[in-house]
């Protein structure tokens, strides 16, 4: 291809603006696929139906960050809801009447 071909196939426009230019690939590139990070591993399940007892400064950065936070009843979660819809963890509660507290 030469001429005005070559030349349309290396410069894309649209309406007399240059969108892109094309180059010829001249060779190959073999890319390594990579793996996402882990993230560290939730709960499931019902526990997310309650209201645990945490940190208060843990939950106000775990919203900002999503970072992971721990309750009393040792439950991993990002919080994300409001708390007050929910009822409070019946292990959090027990374990917060017998004096337990977050370290």
């Amino acid at each position: 291809m030469a001429g005005a071909d070559e030349a349309h196939l290396r410069r894309v426009s649209a309406g007399g603006q240059p969108l892109a230019t094309l180059v010829p690939v001249t060779q190959t590139e073999t890319l390594t696929p990579t793996q996402a990070p882990e993230r560290e591993r939730t709960d499931e399940g019902d526990h997310d139906r309650f209201a645990h007892y945490a940190k208060k400064d843990a939950i106000a950065r775990a919203y900002v960050t999503g970072e992971v936070i721990v309750a009393l009843c040792g439950k991993k979660w990002v919080p994300t809801r409001d708390p007050s819809r929910y009822p409070i963890c019946p292990t959090c509660k027990e374990l917060k009447e017998a004096g337990w507290t977050l370290r």
